[in-house]
């Protein structure tokens, strides 16, 4: 009786310290919103660099902003109805959408075929691999002098190599219709070392049974790259071509360098013309208006293509 008694007593002296325990436990378990100081630097500079420049170039577009002398004035869309109306930016518009139409699938096409061939085991795979990688770490300054010399119609390296056909020379960057592909060319040389590293990385996934057991059943390379690796790296395809959409519509230290958007604006992009209306005429507020647009376009192209790739996948 009296063990009894005194395992009721400690009984009822646990459930009653109970409550508090299971209380402190749940503040252990819970949330604590003191973990979220470890994040807190990342969400202000997110915010002072992100979201603030987003929103306050939002406002700025609806503005008649000159920078020479700091006047502003609320606009409304007039620098959207001017830009609609403006055969230059219209221009621009065209030459940014050709040239991402240019090099988005050259860039798909050519890095995946460079990562098929380059993947491999050896120093050989290796070696080639760094070369065409160590491309995408140069400046875009550098890059363009090399293009240019290139180029250049008397002595350039392209032209040697047509006059020892016979032909004559072209002039790649003074000719409305070969100055946007010509800066499409530099560029899929410049950054295709990017791509290529990441479908190789996508491909080194793919586990070799599933190529030993098409091997077996005698399946061709064509057979095995359809069913097998395409399948297999589609969300590395994905990230490739929204990635690189982005990145082309921003197009603007080739175009500077190699033609300043000449001749005749048919190497103008839309950067280049925002450029020029903000720093070069101070006009912030068309500036910022043409900025706006473009950040449209680069959101509708990645949200298109997103859907599309789903879409497709999903059937």
């Amino acid at each position: 009786m009296l063990l009894e008694g005194q395992a009721m007593r400690e009984g009822r002296g646990l459930a009653a310290k109970s409550p508090a325990r299971l209380r402190r436990r749940g503040a252990a378990i819970g949330p604590d919103w003191r973990n979220g100081l470890f994040v807190l630097p990342f969400l202000l500079v997110y915010l002072a660099l992100l979201v603030y420049p987003l929103f306050r170039g939002m406002w700025i577009s609806l503005l008649q902003f000159d920078m020479f002398d700091q006047t502003a004035s609320f606009a409304g869309f007039t620098n959207f109805r001017r830009l609609l109306a403006d055969r230059i930016f219209l221009g621009t518009v065209g030459n940014t959408v050709l040239f991402v139409a240019m090099t988005v699938p050259a860039f798909v096409v050519i890095g995946l075929a460079l990562a098929l061939a380059l993947n491999r085991e050896g120093r050989a795979g290796a070696v080639l691999r760094a070369i065409f990688f160590g491309t995408s770490v140069l400046s875009v300054t550098i890059v363009t002098i090399i293009w240019k010399m290139m180029y250049l119609p008397d002595r350039g390296l392209i032209s040697g190599i047509l006059g020892v056909f016979g032909a004559a020379p072209v002039p790649f960057l003074t000719s409305q219709d070969l100055a946007l592909p010509a800066i499409a060319v530099c560029t899929v040389w410049w950054i295709i070392g990017l791509p290529m590293m990441l479908f190789l990385a996508a491909l080194q996934q793919i586990p070799g049974e599933l190529y030993e057991a098409a091997a077996l059943d005698n399946a061709s390379r064509w057979r095995s790259f359809v069913s097998i690796t395409l399948p297999s790296i589609r969300r590395t395809l994905l990230v490739v071509v929204i990635y690189e959409i982005v990145a082309q519509f921003q197009l603007f230290g080739q175009a500077l360098l190699l033609t300043k958007g000449g001749p005749n604006n048919a190497s103008r992009p839309i950067v280049l013309f925002i450029y020029e209306q903000g720093f070069r005429d101070w006009n912030l507020g068309y500036a910022a208006a043409a900025s706006e647009i473009l950040f449209l376009f680069m959101a509708v192209a990645a949200i298109a293509q997103y859907l599309a790739s789903r879409r497709r996948a999903e059937g």
